[in-house]
């Protein structure tokens, strides 16, 4: 992007909540609030006439709803060739939580929480602080790691033996869910190993993730429990606010959870499901690195790699943000850098699956 203010349009059915998002833009050289409207309907007309960059859209709005209208943006901005940053904001409730997951499959950039403690000026501060973060990763997200330029051109590697591959795992964050919700279709009829995911969502949210990609895909995808045997062809996705760890117990793979400390600021984090797969599976893994903001995976990656797995990472340009899959480039780790619409055919064709 260039160094011009990202123009930002807040829509919020709040007038006191719309005040305190331009209080907290308020000051920066590097933004400028455009517009404050209070629905769908409004946030629509307003963009008619001038597309903004990036938009703050509450979810719960009477009238036209926060799908609806996520919808109708992006849809204006595909017609006009432009990009345009949508910023869910969601409440910690159950329905907000699937409203907000079905916002992430539909393209939202990503989404902040509306603090609900009782000290106002705290909740001011971390409102200003999840802003800032999501709008710095929505500026750089097409920062170019130089490493990836020599590797641009890279052919995609020759399927190897496809009997040796036992597991699929895929690490994703900001833009992953839509980039799931694409993979996945095609990736998973006919699969015969079964495939763990780590999604960065908050807890209770994974519930409601795993249950939209099962009804979108028509395949079995599931919230990870403690436990669980991993059956072939099965979907499982880590609970938020734990670590999925793959374990050997009596020569059978279990997966279970822990507490310790977030890695890489992630609680899931793909690192800790990687490394755990390179223990109980060795070589024989098909992983994957989808969008996402920071690091997460990296070193994971490294340790797979080493190992003899095969590491495929989505390309920068169908990426929202080339943070995760930018760093296993760096860090040479990468097989095959592929857009998002190939990873499905290329992971098939290393399973043997025909079609």
């Amino acid at each position: 992007m260039t160094d011009e203010p990202l123009k930002i349009l807040i829509v919020d059915d709040s007038r006191i909540f719309r005040s305190v998002i331009e209080e907290a833009l308020s000051g920066r050289n590097d933004v400028r609030v455009v517009g404050s409207v209070w629905n769908g309907e409004k946030a629509v007309e307003f963009a008619r006439a001038s597309l903004p960059d990036f938009v703050t859209l509450d979810i719960e709005m009477p009238g036209m709803g926060g799908i609806a209208t996520l919808r109708a943006l992006r849809e204006l901005a595909q017609n006009r060739e432009r990009t345009i940053g949508i910023l869910l904001v969601s409440l910690h409730t159950k329905r907000d939580a699937a409203i907000t997951v079905e916002g992430l499959e539909e393209g939202a950039f990503d989404f902040i929480s509306k603090p609900t403690g009782p000290d106002t000026l705290a909740n001011a501060a971390s409102l200003k602080e999840q802003l800032l973060e999501k709008i710095k990763a929505f500026r750089s997200r097409r920062k170019v790691i130089p490493a990836f330029k020599a590797l641009r051109d890279k052919k995609p590697a020759t399927p190897k033996n496809e009997s040796r591959f036992r597991a699929i795992v895929i690490g994703s964050s900001t833009g992953g869910p839509e980039a799931i919700a694409r993979l996945l279709p095609v990736l998973t009829p006919g699969c015969r190993v079964p495939i763990f995911l780590v999604q960065h969502l908050p807890e209770n949210f994974t519930h409601y993730f795993a249950t939209s990609l099962a009804r979108r895909c028509g395949t079995e995808i599931v919230e990870a429990t403690e436990g669980t045997i991993p059956r072939p062809g099965v979907v499982y996705v880590a609970q938020g606010g734990k670590h999925l760890i793959l374990t050997r117990q009596e020569q059978r793979v279990v997966m279970s959870f822990c507490d310790s400390p977030p890695e890489n600021g992630c609680r899931p984090s793909v690192d800790v499901l990687f490394r755990s797969a390179a223990a109980v599976y060795g070589g024989s893994v098909l992983a994957v690195i989808l969008t996402g903001m920071g690091t997460d995976g990296a070193l994971g990656a490294i340790t797979l790699k080493r190992m003899g797995a095969h590491v495929i990472v989505q390309d920068e340009e169908s990426s929202i943000v080339w943070g995760m899959p930018g760093s296993v480039v760096a860090a040479n780790a990468a097989d095959e850098i592929l857009p998002i619409e190939d990873i499905g055919p290329a992971l098939r064709a290393h399973l043997g699956i025909e079609g």
